[in-house]
């Protein structure tokens, strides 16, 4: 009970200082609350003296931002500070990769965008159903690309017949140099029966 009458009294209270505010224009000094009066539930207003307002007025000129870029200034000069290494590079092997995963993630490298994907899937469903050890024994045609010979792949890597990312990688250069996309390619392939 003690505790609903004092937020009743500070409700109370703040409806007050409201109205006070509110008929007053804007309050002339902050009021603050004493702890002693707080503590019995009571509020005892007590206008803040002028030189208290300029001191809280300077502790808040600096702002947290400006504390953030002191802080982030700092850190660049101290890691431009330090000696010069070795460049640090990232390889990473997509071999055991599902194949599709691995064509989606070379066509930009040859200069493909992301919706050409679709042509390219088309392309090499028909040819190969994605199988890097798909052997056509009727033309000797080899791998996801379905390359003719099979040994033409190993400009892109001397593990051709069994690496799905060299026979992409493959592909999709011989498609960049031939059709200038997956989708011309795929269009042709529709056209002709072949590509």
């Amino acid at each position: 009970m003690r505790a609903l009458r004092t937020t009743v009294l500070f409700s109370s209270v703040a409806v007050a200082a409201t109205g006070v505010a509110v008929s007053g224009g804007v309050l002339k000094a902050p009021v603050e609350m004493s702890s002693a009066a707080a503590d019995l539930g009571a509020v005892a207003a007590t206008p803040v003296p002028a030189s208290r307002l300029a001191e809280r007025a300077e502790e808040v000129a600096v702002s947290r931002s400006e504390d953030r870029r002191a802080a982030t200034d700092q850190a660049k000069k101290a890691a431009l500070a330090q000696p010069e290494g070795p460049a640090i590079t990232r390889t990473e092997d997509l071999s055991d990769d599902n194949p599709r995963d691995i064509a989606r993630a070379l066509l930009g490298e040859y200069g493909f965008s992301a919706d050409q994907f679709s042509c390219l899937d088309s392309l090499y469903i028909g040819e190969s159903g994605w199988r890097v050890d798909a052997d056509n024994p009727t033309s000797s045609a080899y791998g996801i690309p379905q390359a003719l010979p099979g040994e033409k792949m190993a400009s892109a890597g001397a593990d051709w017949a069994t690496n799905p990312e060299t026979q992409i990688r493959w592909g999709l250069g011989y498609i960049a140099d031939t059709y200038g996309s997956p989708c011309s390619a795929n269009a042709f392939k529709a056209a002709n029966n072949w590509y």
